[in-house]
């Protein structure tokens, strides 16, 4: 019987030796990354960075916000990534959210349409160094990225809400959030029943016990040297004299960000703590400039250093920081680590700490006209509590007369991620500090640097090709007719701003023989229906009518007595507010229905240089 048991024993071994070599043997599935952010140049840099990653490891399912990242998506050749733009739905007075709230407004001023006021938006620059730079990416974008058969398409498009619930539905996913959380926090109060779904959310914004290193006096500066937001908590370079606490991100929709943080979900903070101790230095430029090795690198070192030429002043080596894209390689690097409870990771040190996201500021339960949550409602939107720390008074504009303070600092907070010990506080896992170089001889003083590098450089999901590879006769010429021989007509400048109406009365002068109308220059005005970037459609539909000869000029971004007096890149939206920001308004303008892609590529597209 002993040889018997001997036999079983052998046979129970074996079997688990199988067993145990199938479990293994099945690999892992990727853990899938929806990406919610806008379209500054750092987003930029984080969606090529994870786009680069192992999709054994890291699958990016998703993309929000922009038709900008199109080109992007094609040429790494990931035309399967699904994105969601706008989106035509509303949110009743009671707070009820339809389907498709398209997130252009912030939720508490989101009624029924897509337009509306710039109560937190007008924080950002209009025109050059700001949407205008954003939006065309310095004139970058249209001569190098490609061009695939993707684009915008009214009544095609799917819509923010439409893809996150369609790719939440599918299983677990983590979310990236880089830019104001409109979207995401509209999807998670119409869909509760989804959040089972959301392993973890990554937020780049706020700003914890951050101390502002930018708008400092020289240690041996003058005297009449005064300091701007140097030590504030928040990064509002346009608004620290009424608010100094707020961070872009956070403060683009402060209560969307409240509902993200209080959602119930594990929160995972890279705030201006940790990266405003990443900043460009001339040294990771230098050897970035050295480093493009594959076509990716090469988009981002010409917008970096694009950047680079047009900042504000001389600063920009400790001004500019990398925030998206230092949040991307974070997480990634906490993914890696799964299980450990303390967020360990390469390239910044984490700390758990309390925090809430200020929504409006004290006294509570006032009625002052400033809060369309509760002013002028018989109940409160959302069912919120008429004294709670939503009631109070919220920042109307840069210059609300409530947040000055003679002689000191401003005291809104909206925005603010303040730390705090109370019942509405939650607890957030922070990155407090970017990690020094482990490799003491590399010029790079910080570990992400050189992994940043390490991973756009990699031929592993590299890009295919950039335009001029992509269409190798492209050639860049300007036409220009020749009218030496004949009578010219009636000299004619025509002042337009960019909607389809415009462009029809654009193509019919352009039809109208010369000695009859002589057009002798174009004037474009971005106060209108239009944003400022749609000033490249003009470029092209000029080039595809072989009139390169006709200057185009720029108007002010600002309708009169609009621009700010202290800071005149931004300025109010007082008229531009009646014009939707969706389907027949901005959107459609912007594109031209989504026809502005099939025309040809002017060389005179917009370039800040």
């Amino acid at each position: 019987m002993f040889w018997l048991r001997k036999f079983w024993i052998i046979i129970l071994v074996l079997v688990v030796d199988v067993f145990r070599a199938k479990v293994y043997a099945v690999p892992a599935k990727p853990c899938r990354i929806l990406l919610d952010t806008d379209v500054d140049t750092d987003d930029f840099f984080a969606l090529l960075y994870l786009l680069k990653l192992n999709r054994s490891e890291f699958e990016l399912e998703v993309k929000l916000f922009s038709c900008i990242f199109y080109d992007i998506l094609y040429m790494m050749g990931r035309d399967d990534i699904a994105v969601g733009v706008g989106g035509e739905g509303g949110i009743l007075e009671d707070g009820t959210i339809l389907p498709n709230v398209g997130g252009y407004l912030p939720i508490i001023e989101q009624g029924m349409t897509t337009a509306g006021g710039c109560r937190y938006r007008q924080a950002i620059p209009v025109g050059l160094r700001g949407r205008l730079d954003f939006d065309t990416n310095y004139g970058i974008r249209k001569s190098f990225l490609p061009q695939g058969s993707r684009k915008y398409s009214p009544l095609k498009q799917p819509t923010a809400q439409q893809v996150m619930i369609e790719k939440t539905s599918a299983g677990p996913i983590t979310v990236f959030v880089t830019g104001a959380h409109t979207n995401f926090a509209v999807f998670l109060r119409k869909n509760p029943h989804l959040k089972r779904n959301i392993e973890h959310i990554y937020v780049m914004g706020g700003g914890v016990r951050s101390n502002n290193p930018t708008g400092c006096c020289p240690k041996h500066g003058t005297p009449h040297c005064h300091p701007r937001q140097c030590g504030d908590p928040g990064n509002l370079f346009t608004d620290y004299n009424t608010n100094p606490y707020a961070e872009f991100n956070i403060f683009g929709d402060p209560f969307a960000a409240y509902q993200v943080f209080h959602s119930g979900i594990p929160v995972t903070l890279v705030s201006l703590d940790a990266t405003n101790t990443i900043p460009i230095t001339e040294e990771f430029f230098k050897a970035f400039e050295q480093s493009q090795w594959t076509y990716e690198a090469q988009y981002c070192f010409k917008s970096l250093k694009m950047a680079r030429d047009t900042w504000f002043d001389d600063r920009f080596y400790t001004s500019y920081f990398m925030w998206d894209s230092f949040t991307s390689g974070v997480a990634v690097s906490i993914m890696r680590n799964y299980g450990k409870n303390n967020g360990e990771n390469e390239f910044a040190e984490m700390e758990y700490m309390n925090i809430s996201v200020v929504t409006s500021n004290e006294p509570y339960g006032i009625c002052d006209g400033s809060n369309p949550l509760f002013d002028g409602l018989h109940f409160p939107k959302f069912k919120l509590n008429k004294s709670g720390l939503h009631s109070g008074h919220v920042q109307m504009g840069l210059r609300d007369p409530f947040c000055f303070v003679e002689n000191g600092k401003g005291k809104c907070k909206d925005g603010y991620t303040e730390e705090g010990t109370g019942p509405d506080s939650v607890r957030v896992l922070v990155a407090t500090k970017a990690k020094p170089n482990h490799d003491l001889t590399s010029k790079l003083n910080r570990e992400f640097f050189t992994n940043f590098l390490d991973v756009l450089n990699r031929p592993e999901n590299t890009a295919r090709f950039n335009l001029t590879t992509e269409f190798p006769h492209f050639r860049q010429a300007f036409y220009e007719p020749d009218f030496k021989n004949r009578t010219l007509g009636k000299p004619v400048v025509f002042d337009m701003d960019m909607s389809a109406g415009d462009f029809m009365a654009l193509f019919y002068l352009l039809k109208v023989p010369v000695e009859l109308l002589n057009l002798k220059a174009i004037l474009v005005s971005p106060t209108g229906w239009p944003n400022a970037a749609a000033i490249d459609i003009v470029y092209d539909l000029l080039h595809m009518m072989g009139r390169d000869d006709i200057p185009v000029g720029l108007g002010d971004v600002f309708a009169m007595s609009q621009s700010d007096q202290i800071f005149h890149l931004v300025g109010d939206c007082k008229y531009a507010k009646a014009i939707p920001h969706g389907s027949g308004g901005f959107l459609d303008s912007d594109t031209i229905y989504g026809l502005a892609r099939d025309l040809p590529r002017s060389p005179r597209r917009m370039c800040i240089l």
